[in-house]
């Protein structure tokens, strides 16, 4: 188990075998997801290319592609 404190400011430090394991580096994002008494930590993924759009089948016209087309 590995653990780390929280600052009175509500920080910590997370431990390097949990930075090691999701290849963590400065300035990556984190995201917390709550269950129960359980908060799962992971890696944010990187949204440069990333297509909302995608998403939806009901954006999935040609006419969404040719109107969203310079977005």
């Amino acid at each position: 188990m590995i653990t780390s404190k929280l600052t009175s400011k509500g920080q910590t430090t997370v431990p390097q075998p949990v930075r090691a394991a999701l290849k963590l580096n400065p300035g990556d994002e984190l995201i917390y997801e709550i269950s129960g008494d359980r908060v799962i930590i992971t890696k944010s993924k990187d949204l440069i290319g990333f297509d909302p759009f995608a998403l939806f089948d009901e954006w999935n016209s040609e006419a969404d592609r040719k109107g969203y087309a310079n977005f």
